[in-house]
């Protein structure tokens, strides 16, 4: 690539963009896309046309007064769009704005400088502002790096060093014209063209490999999640529930366990629809996440049954958090676009003992559950103690 005239690196820069844009075309093609690879493409698309341009007016297709301001303006754009699409999949909405600002005022600079002297300033100029502009896309994909996976670090260092080599040509024209012993002003020109290639291509299938990498941790995320209510399913309760199991076999606080179960929730479905009856229980969650602390865990098992953790609580001090909460269901009714449905719940408590297993723990739970639904329904039933079993 070092043999390359830059008018011919220039073209392969917009011919690779270009594939770039049609392998986007296909990617999850029917697939609903993340907000962040819409405009990651976006950001494609305008740097292809800006080095499009770049290449027309190199080889004197186009006037070049006309293409290369045009063309570095759409390449400012283009990376200050990419800079947006990074803090976007970040979860960095809030610097959008500024980063888009920034890649307005790039333009203006440029623009300025390219009328003031279209052959050194130009250069510095471009150089210095797209090393700018490549370090905050640096900067949105290092961003929240202790929690950052090795993929998204890796792609931060490469962009920020590639970015920096970018701008070291600038900073060669202001101060060393004549370059520097074998760091020759032309040896500087093929690195950057080179780094500018690899940005292209490092930045779009990481972009691409980040979106994989989301979607791989969102599988994992709802094989222990009910996506519903966004509490732990079965699968995720119980594997929350084990340690608490293996410590109930040393001595210390006990830890109690609370099944609910909504009363005569079919009638919901039937008379309102699912999506009211999906309504109901998203109350019926945050009702509950209302009475419960945090070390507290609310699991959905099944349909309309739930389990609640209570980490270091007495048999006692349960009953009460099952009242309070089964006072809030009752007492609170869910607006729906058809009626206001109220709804009652009836709850087994029961605690954790050091012999148990899960098959024990939840049968005990379900025996006492079984006995408010006979007993009326809306109402908190305890366990039978240990000595009353046999």
């Amino acid at each position: 690539m070092s043999n390359l005239d830059p008018t011919t690196m220039v073209l392969v820069l917009a011919l690779g963009n270009l594939a770039l844009c049609a392998l986007l075309t296909f990617f999850d093609h029917g697939t609903a896309r993340p907000p962040a690879l819409g405009v990651w493409a976006l950001a494609r698309q305008v740097q292809a046309g800006a080095w499009t341009l770049l290449a027309l007016g190199g080889a004197s297709v186009l006037p070049e007064p006309l293409a290369l301001p045009a063309g570095f303006a759409l390449l400012f754009a283009g990376v200050a769009i990419e800079a947006g699409a990074g803090w976007e999949e970040a979860g960095r909405d809030g610097w959008r704005r500024p980063t888009l600002v920034a890649g307005t005022l790039a333009i203006g600079v440029f623009l300025a400088c390219y009328v003031v002297d279209q052959g050194g300033l130009r250069s510095l100029a471009a150089s210095l502002l797209l090393g700018a502009l490549y370090l905050n896309v640096a900067a949105a994909l290092g961003a929240g790096w202790a929690e950052a996976s090795l993929l998204r670090r890796f792609l931060a260092v490469l962009t920020a060093v590639l970015a920096l080599v970018v701008a070291a040509r600038g900073l060669s024209v202001l101060l060393l014209p004549g370059g520097w012993r074998w760091l020759s002003s032309e040896l500087l020109r093929q690195l950057s063209s080179a780094a500018l290639y690899l940005l292209m291509l490092a930045n779009a299938f990481g972009m691409l490999l980040l979106g994989r990498e989301r979607a791989g941790r969102e599988l994992a995320r709802l094989e222990v999640v009910d996506p519903l209510t966004n509490v732990p399913n079965r699968r995720g309760f119980f594997a929350a529930l084990a340690p608490w199991m293996a410590l109930a076999r040393r001595p210390g606080q006990p830890t109690a366990l609370v099944v609910l179960d909504l009363d005569g929730f079919k009638r919901v479905n039937d008379a309102y629809g699912h999506p009211a009856g999906d309504a109901v229980l998203r109350h019926v969650v945050e009702l509950c996440r209302r009475q419960l602390r945090d070390s507290d865990l609310l699991g959905r098992l099944v349909g309309v049954e739930f389990a609640i953790l209570l980490p270091r609580t007495r048999l006692e001090e349960a009953l009460l958090v099952a009242e309070r909460i089964r006072a809030a269901i009752a007492s609170s009714p869910v607006k729906s676009e058809r009626a206001m449905i109220a709804m009652t719940a009836s709850f087994g408590v029961t605690v954790i003992r050091p012999e148990d297993s899960t098959v024990t723990l939840f049968q005990r739970a379900d025996d006492a559950l079984r006995d408010a639904k006979d007993g009326g329904r809306n109402r908190v039933s305890e366990a039978l103690p240990a000595a009353l079993e046999a």
